[in-house]
């Protein structure tokens, strides 16, 4: 793994973690959930930067990138595949959506987490982490 690999990761981990950590505290669900995607764009730029060794700079062009190196792996399910476009809609409302409909519940703030963790895992498991 090289260096830029392991920076990433340890990036998306350390996201990971504040999404948690924000979410046990009232009134930070927005944050939340865009730190969660934030973790799984930082696990999916450590894929990308390992197996092409560059780095990608949009959020659209880290989705394309990350589909394209995981069309057909078994080890990524429906629900990983979808996990940084069904996120994103989290970061964008956290960071531009006002006016009715522009809350995330905590519930929605949580499965993102959760599916954030199951996304890093899986990431760092494809790269031989632990």
């Amino acid at each position: 793994m090289t260096p830029e690999t392991g920076f990433f990761l340890a990036k998306a981990r350390r996201l990971l973690a504040e999404a948690e950590g924000m979410l046990t505290t009232l009134h930070y669900n927005e944050a939340a959930g865009r730190t969660a995607y934030l973790a799984g764009f930082h696990a999916a730029q450590a894929l990308i930067s390992d197996k092409s060794g560059r780095a990608v700079k949009t959020h659209s062009g880290v989705r394309t990138e990350f589909h394209r190196l995981i069309r057909g792996d078994a080890r990524f399910d429906e629900t990983l595949r979808d996990f940084l476009g069904s996120t994103y809609n989290l970061k964008a409302i956290a960071d531009y959506e006002t006016g009715p409909g522009s809350d995330v519940l905590p519930e929605r703030a949580a499965k993102a987490i959760a599916e954030a963790k199951l996304f890093v895992a899986k990431v760092a498991e494809v790269l031989g982490e632990p």
